[in-house]
């Protein structure tokens, strides 16, 4: 029988709920009109103030912001002089970019097993991967849950390694009271339309280290300067070029739209704590689903809230159950598959069965709606469908 029409009757509910969708309000689009409106749209005021605002909101010393949360993380790699025959150990549950940029700088990608109750990295596990030729850790928030954090610098201090926080779910996110974002060498955002606050895209980079923030700056423009040019006898308009760099920059009415999205992110972040908090009382008593764990020191802004299929206490395997959620209008989707098992890493000679840990996890997990836009009646409906698909499948 096909999964898509296994119940019978109609939907939970008419239309269909996804599990991410933007919050763009007027006040945003007047933002982006005022900028649209000033004499500059690129390389203007707005830029600067974005960043201000960023470092004021997270702590952090300094910021600079590019194109995308990839973009962010090319440029930390790059700062962090990664380089061929460098290894940068990362996780495997996480969006294919936290490994990518690795790539980029044509350095070698490790693969880090996760804990199999928080879905992060498992500190245990960076360890049993550290070489000599391990030059830097990219540790992803994932979900918008805080890695551990200590533990992973008292790593790094170890070894002689660099710590970047790839924090693109968890902007707002506090660990131990303190907000991500000024904790490791380098923390990397993504503004992405479904993230907390959003551009359409972008990226930002926070540190608060100054020679790591010059390169980074740098790098955004082509690594084309001003500084140190003898421009009293080459003229006001020379410029030097002393390294490759990238166009990264971001757009001005961009800047607009996340300087007015920043300024409503607690209201943001509250209702996403709100809605988990109503799922995780929703799902609390059923065996079928395999609560989510945070660490205490996290108090978690949630980007996603996943869902964790205990496959023993269902007939039914993961598709089966993502396939029926579809066919009650509540869409989910799946974060994420497993980075090596992609065949761009395949065919750089990765296998299956390297971390058994994210791949188990893998097996048993789905992305379900969360964002502020949703309604209480919207909330209800995902947790009825998510109970209906359980009770049909349960044993």
């Amino acid at each position: 029988m096909n999964d898509l029409a296994i119940f019978g009757g109609e939907p939970v509910r008419d239309t269909k709920i996804h599990y991410g969708h933007q919050t763009i309000e007027e006040d945003d689009i007047q933002a982006v009109a005022e900028a649209l409106r000033h004499e500059l749209i690129t390389c203007g005021p707005r830029i600067e103030e974005l960043e201000q605002k960023l470092c004021n909101y997270t702590g952090a010393k300094y910021a600079v912001v590019v194109t995308s949360g990839t973009a962010a993380l090319h440029c930390a790699c790059r700062a962090a002089e990664i380089k061929p025959g460098d290894e940068v150990i990362t996780t495997p549950i996480t969006f294919a970019a936290s490994a990518n940029c690795v790539r980029y700088c044509g350095a070698d990608v490790v693969f880090a097993d996760i804990d199999y109750a928080t879905m992060n990295i498992d500190p245990k596990s960076i360890e049993e991967k550290i070489t000599d030729r391990t030059k830097a850790i990219i540790a992803v928030d994932f979900t918008g849950q805080a890695v551990q954090i200590n533990k992973i610098k008292e790593i790094c201090e170890e070894h002689n390694l660099l710590f970047i926080e790839d924090a693109a779910h968890s902007i707002g996110t506090k660990y131990n009271g303190m907000r991500i974002g000024s904790l490791a060498d380098m923390t990397t955002f993504s503004f992405h339309p479904v993230k907390t606050i959003t551009g359409g895209e972008g990226g930002a980079i926070l540190t608060n280290d100054e020679t790591l923030y010059r390169k980074l700056k740098c790098f955004r423009t082509h690594n084309i300067t001003h500084d140190g040019v003898d421009k009293a006898s080459k003229g006001l308009w020379y410029y030097e070029q002393f390294d490759l760099g990238y166009n990264y920059r971001l757009t001005d009415f961009q800047a607009a739209l996340l300087i007015n999205q920043l300024s409503k992110i607690e209201r943001f972040i509250t209702r996403r704590q709100e809605i988990a908090a109503k799922y995780d009382e929703a799902f609390m008593n059923l065996e079928e689903i395999i609560p989510h764990t945070n660490i205490p020191e996290s108090d978690t802004s949630y980007h996603l809230y996943v869902l964790r299929l205990n496959l023993e206490k269902l007939k039914c395997d993961r598709k089966q159950f993502f396939d029926a959620l579809s066919a009650e209008n509540v869409q989910p989707q799946v974060h994420y598959i497993p980075v090596y098992w992609l065949k761009y890493y395949q065919n750089l000679g990765y296998k299956k069965g390297l971390c058994p840990v994210a791949e188990k996890v893998y097996s048993e997990i789905l992305s379900i709606p969360l964002y502020p836009l949703l309604t209480d009646e919207d909330v209800e409906s995902v947790i009825e469908a998510v109970k209906k698909v359980v009770d049909y499948y349960k044993y």
